[in-house]
């Protein structure tokens, strides 16, 4: 994943072996850190987040938390939701899939959101 462009000083710096960078501009900035010896831990990455009530992370698919499979049949990629735990929800644009867990149309971000709300809410509800 590259966030920092080719010729700009903060990529020549973690070039040149700079462990950390900090990227800032005028609306946003973003720290690179690079871990070259192992893949960085989901729970140490999100321990620097500020607190928030919902963290929505790409990939991590082995990790033991709630996740919304994105699944689209045309590609011809496997589903994951049969043969990994904690998939709550797929989100596909196949709307017949035969599938034990609801289906989120995934052409409609809103209509997701709308889920996701009502999913924590429920969650919380239970707890």
């Amino acid at each position: 994943m590259e966030l920092d462009l080719p010729g700009k000083d903060s990529f020549r710096h973690r070039q040149a072996g700079a462990c950390e960078v900090l990227v800032v501009g005028g609306q946003r900035w973003a720290l690179l850190h690079e871990t070259p010896e192992a893949p960085a831990e989901l729970d140490q990455v999100a321990a620097r987040l500020a607190p928030v009530d919902l963290v929505l992370v790409e990939g991590f698919k082995t990790y033991a938390f709630d996740k919304i499979e994105v699944f689209r049949p045309a590609l011809g990629k496997p589903a994951i939701w049969p043969a990994t735990a904690g998939v709550v929800a797929v989100a596909t644009d196949e709307p017949g899939l035969d599938c034990p867990h609801p289906l989120l149309p995934i052409n409609d971000p809103a209509a997701i959101a709308r889920w996701v709300a009502a999913f924590v809410a429920a969650r919380r509800a239970a707890a």
